[in-house]
């Protein structure tokens, strides 16, 4: 007699085979999207390398700007050594300078010999600029000698110029020509012109402080607005023992406080302090915060570091350059804070007539 046959019965997939066949169909999805994908990335890659190639900071050492001159990037070299050292008759920029650097004295963006912080014009400097082929889209690198503190501060005044220039994509050489050369770096004596540039120049003048300005804000202190004159000057100078040839007064503007531009730099060099130690130093010298701070020197020349450090490396925002300082506020009839009574001013003078006598 035959058995009767079973009922239907539902089968379930075995859960061994269910995983291996989610597993292939995973494997396969993932390489159809690495085949869909990797082309895109192939050419992503290489744009994203180049954009960190081409960043711009600051400062920027030597062996980054060897990288991009092997890389023949868009580079202006601004070396802005004098054409001539102060015999008179030794060349600098002639005799060695970096690749494709160009001569740019940074005595082409002062003033007069009596107010040589003085900025120059607007149609002056597109002249200028545009015979150096500055242009926007150009990262330009300012190339100072490297000796010292002092030496920095023509770079940053430059830096400060072409920024309010509109200007973006600026660097200092850090150390300079002297640490190109000490890493052994090639140095040529080609002479460099650049095609002119079609730049047009309209300063920033929103940042630039003047004395008429900074008289306005010591009259009206007690108003409440809040803001900082700090003088980049050494102490002596601060104190009124020492002037600028320049200037007719001694002393420092009403109510500033010194802090010595020397102070942001490593020891007798040009390379400036590690960035945790800047921000210390201006944190304790009240330089940090929501005040204005106006920094000023006798030409607007060291003050142009402590401009540079508190806005390009510090971040802040509310600062400004009174460019032609002590020089200009001294041949004002603004009152000024340690200046020499006249009978110390007299017996200086008599000291000096007698010590040239002596030469």
């Amino acid at each position: 007699m035959m058995s009767q046959a079973a009922p239907f019965e539902l089968q379930m997939p075995n859960p061994r085979r269910a995983a291996r066949a989610l597993e292939a169909l995973v494997c396969c999805l993932a390489v159809a999207a690495m085949l869909y994908l990797n082309p895109v990335m192939a050419q992503a890659q290489p744009a994203a390398a180049a954009a960190a190639a081409e960043a711009v900071t600051p400062i920027i050492t030597p062996a980054a700007l060897k990288v991009l001159i092997d890389r023949k990037a868009n580079l202006r070299i601004l070396d802005i050594r004098e054409l001539m050292q102060g015999d008179g008759k030794t060349p600098n920029y002639d005799a060695g300078h970096i690749p494709g650097a160009i001569a740019a004295p940074y005595s082409s963006i002062r003033g007069p010999e009596k107010n040589p912080g003085r900025v120059l014009s607007d149609q002056q400097l597109t002249q200028l600029f545009r015979k150096w082929g500055i242009e926007p889209q150009v990262h330009i690198v300012i190339a100072p000698v490297g000796s010292d503190a002092s030496d920095f501060g023509g770079a940053a005044r430059l830096f400060w110029t072409l920024h309010l220039a509109g200007l973006k994509r600026i660097s200092i050489l850090e150390g300079g020509l002297g640490a190109w050369g000490a890493l052994g770096y090639p140095i040529e004596t080609t002479k460099n012109t650049p095609a002119a540039s079609n730049i047009s120049v309209k300063l920033d003048r929103t940042q630039i402080a003047t004395t008429d300005e900074i008289a306005g804000l010591i009259r009206n202190r007690a108003s409440g607005k809040k803001f900082l004159l700090s003088d980049s000057r050494p102490e002596d100078y601060f104190l009124g023992e020492d002037k600028h040839p320049s200037s007719p007064r001694a002393g420092t503007l009403p109510g500033a406080k010194n802090h010595d531009h020397e102070e942001w730099f490593q020891l007798n060099t040009s390379k400036l302090l590690p960035r945790d130690q800047l921000e210390s130093i201006a944190k304790n010298a009240g330089l940090i915060g929501d005040q204005e701070v106006i920094t000023f020197c006798n030409t607007g020349h060291w003050s142009a570091t402590t401009w540079f450090v508190l806005t390009q490396l510090l971040g802040q925002r509310n600062i400004k350059l009174y460019p032609e300082s002590t020089v200009s506020w001294s041949k004002s009839r603004n009152p000024m804070d340690n200046e020499p009574s006249r009978a110390s001013v007299l017996k200086q003078q008599l000291k000096d007539s007698v010590n040239n006598l002596k030469r």
